[in-house]
């Protein structure tokens, strides 16, 4: 999950073809088609225009309303939403971007298209192949489409749930769909986020499962680990998402995760329409406190893929002054998400006035590469497999929520590479005996990733990035957040309020300080019990699942969700107890290298 990956927080951008991370809100069949209805829904969704500040669109038919808060990538002249079929009798409202769009324009050919818009194509598909077309899109996305001949609607929401999405329903019998939770809390009886890889019907009136790969019953796989396999098939998954009309860019940490993205970008940005047309001179930007892991690493791997480099600094007093603003965006009280998000809800306003509209970040290569550090203490490679599987299925609790939601807050859209349907499929099919970490062998965390991308002959980075252990986001952009938002929520929270904390908050009982000033706030945006239901809980870890927990006894003595919770493992841990050797020099290429083979770090604990 989430947690806390670092990749957010440096950005590459040029200027280049896209549609959307925008905001949509739906009611359906609210028995109420009066002007006052009409005026409340496009309060509500006033709500998402953050998200979508290009323009607005609201359709209704009868006592249906889809309304849209666009934010324009792709097509930006003539996308405007709802989207409709020829006769305009299919509505879609969408938020997201279909990938493959000119691939299944081309098989509708008896089809006429009003607009160049990536999601043009929902509504034709719909009416070619009815509600199973959803996993024919390669993409991400949230969408409402309402059949008016049949008076019927279908939603449908990514497979790992990179956009947000709600669902709810009214005392009256309406259905209510909303990316963000805060354009329906205040109107509906019940509501709930709505899962991921799923679709909703009015026809059946239930949930289906349209995303349902081989590794989701996490069952062990077998399949022999080849390099070269997983460095082409990520290739594919970051060049498919540099579609786009409008100035985007690419996040850079400068550790591995958003490097590689990165790297990639900038090999493969000369030949993109966007380079013809904005140029390919390429900027990047880091965000930390002053003299922060991130910030220094950003620096070196800018200047080695030749970026014009800006660093933004942000001092612990303002992550903490953006607190509230951050909880009531990314509408969450999870520790580890607020961590993570604020240094990435203040970079993202950073890079939206700069004129980006687009990022490519790199979340989830940690969730299905098992790089968390608490990896380390993985028993067998079931235990491996099963974990990266509970964490992927997660995934849109924390950090997709975290991405999506912190760069929404200023109408930019991140796209995330490392959770592209294909490229999962490759990594989850690995046996993962090849993705355990073995120090003693020289394999640190996320081997075969680093090992796919380690090319003597021409380089994707330097060896020591390649090689540099992971750091969580909100580690990564200095030690010192953590503590100073730590030593801020003691300073607002006494230890008789903590020890009431199970009455007061019987859900999800906050056991920190910290986690006890973070729901307070979240319970003043949104009072009600179904809220703090969306948001999940459980011991952790260095960011590890509840079942995780039991790896090992001593956890239970420190669980913090920071990297450096994991003592022994991380170089900078609480107790500063490990210590650090370096490898044997590394192959000339990947295919030097035997299959058991690797190079970088590794701690001797």
């Amino acid at each position: 999950m989430q947690r806390e990956s670092r990749n957010a927080l440096c950005a590459l951008y040029f200027f280049a073809t896209t549609e959307k991370m925008c905001g949509i809100l739906a009611v359906l069949g609210c028995t109420d088609d009066s002007q006052a209805k009409r005026v409340r829904v496009l309060e509500l969704s006033r709500r998402l225009r953050h998200r979508g500040p290009d323009w607005s669109g609201i359709y209704q038919h009868e006592d249906n309303y889809l309304a849209h808060e666009r934010l324009a990538i792709v097509d930006p002249d003539s996308g405007d939403q709802p989207l409709f079929n020829e006769d305009k009798t299919i509505v879609v409202t969408v938020n997201g971007e279909i990938y493959n769009h000119e691939e299944l324009r081309k098989d509708l050919k008896n089809h006429k298209f009003r607009t160049g818009s990536d999601c043009d194509v929902i509504s034709h598909l719909y009416e070619e192949h009815g509600e199973n077309f959803v996993d024919m899109l390669d993409g991400v996305f949230s969408f409402v489409l309402l059949d008016t001949k049949h008076n019927s609607f279908m939603v449908a929401r990514d497979a790992i749930g990179v956009t947000s999405l709600y669902i709810g329903w009214g005392l009256d019998g309406s259905v209510w769909i909303s990316s963000e939770m805060k354009g329906l809390h205040e109107d509906c009886e019940h509501f709930e986020v709505f899962p991921p890889g799923h679709l909703y019907s009015s026809k059946s009136g239930r949930f289906k499962q349209w995303y349902n790969p081989p590794w989701y019953n996490e069952s062990v796989p077998s399949t022999p680990y080849e390099p070269l396999a997983v460095r082409r098939a990520f290739e594919d998954a970051v060049t498919k998402r540099l579609m786009s009309d409008v100035p985007f860019g690419v996040l850079l940490s400068g550790g591995l995760d958003s490097s590689l993205v990165a790297s990639i970008t900038a090999r493969h940005l000369a030949g993109t329409k966007a380079a013809k047309r904005w140029g390919s001179q390429l900027h990047s930007f880091c965000v930390g406190l002053e003299g922060s892991p991130d910030v220094k690493a950003g620096k070196e791997v800018a200047d080695y893929l030749g970026t014009v480099h800006h660093e933004f600094h942000f001092t612990v007093q303002d992550g903490i002054d953006a607190i509230e603003d951050v909880i009531y965006h990314v509408e969450t009280y999870d520790v580890t998400t607020i961590r993570a998000s604020t240094p990435m809800f203040l970079m993202s306003r950073k890079i939206k006035s700069l004129g980006v509209k687009m990022v490519l970040s790199g979340e989830g290569s940690d969730e299905i590469f098992g790089g968390y550090l608490y990896f380390h203490n993985a028993p067998n490679k079931q235990e491996f497999h099963q974990e990266t599987c509970r964490k992927i299925k997660a995934l849109h609790k924390y950090d997709c929520l975290r991405a999506n939601k912190a760069t929404s807050a200023f109408g930019l859209e991140a796209r995330i590479p490392f959770l592209d349907k294909e490229f999962i499929n490759t990594v989850m099919s690995l046996d993962p005996e090849s993705k355990m970490i073995k120090p003693e062998e020289g394999r640190i965390e996320k081997w075969v990733l680093r090992r796919a991308f380690d090319d003597e002959e021409r380089p994707y980075l330097p060896k020591h990035i390649l090689y540099r252990q992971k750091e969580q986001f909100s580690d990564g952009v200095g030690y010192s957040w953590i503590d100073g938002l730590k030593a801020h929520a003691a300073e607002n929270v006494n230890d008789k309020m903590m020890s009431n904390a199970a009455h007061i908050f019987p859900h999800n009982s906050p056991l920190t300080k910290e986690a006890y000033y973070y729901r307070m706030i979240f319970e003043r945006f949104f009072p009600q019990n179904l809220a703090r239901l969306t948001v999940p809980g459980g011991a952790t870890v260095a960011c590890s699942t509840a079942k995780a927990v039991e790896w090992d006894a001593n956890w239970s003595n420190n669980m913090d969700p920071s990297g450096r919770a994991a003592i022994g493992v991380h170089l900078s841990d609480y107790d500063d107890n490990s210590k650090v050797a370096v490898s044997s020099p590394s192959p000339k290429t990947v295919e030097d290298t035997p299959m058991m083979m690797g190079q970088g770090v590794v701690i001797q604990t």
